[in-house]
């Protein structure tokens, strides 16, 4: 019996090729927090996030043979995400904050609750950017992609995404002060 828990990103997507379910299975289980997290802050909405999320790992599973290089599989993921989330935002899906409390899992620790005040300040400075600008922090937050692999997910030049990135991030700071 394979392990598929321990196996490295590389063999799974081999595998996933070839068409073995439980392989994507778990290249999903992997990278399903932080797709979610990122369609959250695109979408504003959780049934919106669920729904991008949902549509784009339909659309890698039935399209896992055109990844051309394995070890692009998490920025191809995110590509085919935010692409997703624009066209939700562009045909006028919900915008509207999520009914949840808004905070991602794994938010609250033993005995400490969120400062909910603190926590939807950062939220409407997050929906103050504007859609470019909400990309930009996402990709380097939520994925911990760097402004070249970001320039390349977005056709821009690295030294511009630095840029973008920075009046996003000082944008926020003045929305929280």
């Amino acid at each position: 019996m394979y392990d598929y828990e321990n196996s490295p990103e590389p063999e799974l997507i081999r595998r996933a090729k070839r068409g073995d379910v439980k392989a994507f299975s778990q290249l999903y289980a992997r990278i399903y927090k932080d797709l979610y997290k990122f369609a959250l802050y695109m979408t504003r909405h959780t049934q919106d996030a669920e729904d991008a999320v949902s549509e784009t790992i339909l659309s890698a599973y039935e399209n896992i043979s055109s990844l051309r290089k394995e070890d692009s599989f998490r920025s191809w993921m995110f590509t085919i995400l935010n692409n997703r989330c624009k066209r939700m935002l562009r045909t006028g899906r919900k915008e509207t904050l999520q009914q949840d409390d808004g905070f991602p899992s794994g938010s609250r620790q033993e005995g400490h609750e969120p400062d909910y005040a603190q926590w939807h300040d950062v939220r409407r400075a997050f929906g103050e950017l504007d859609e470019e600008e909400r990309m930009i922090v996402a990709f380097s937050v939520f994925g911990g992609y760097r402004s070249e692999e970001i320039g390349q997910m977005l056709d821009k030049n690295a030294a511009t995404v630095r840029s973008k990135k920075c009046r996003a991030l000082e944008k926020m700071r003045s929305a929280l002060i």
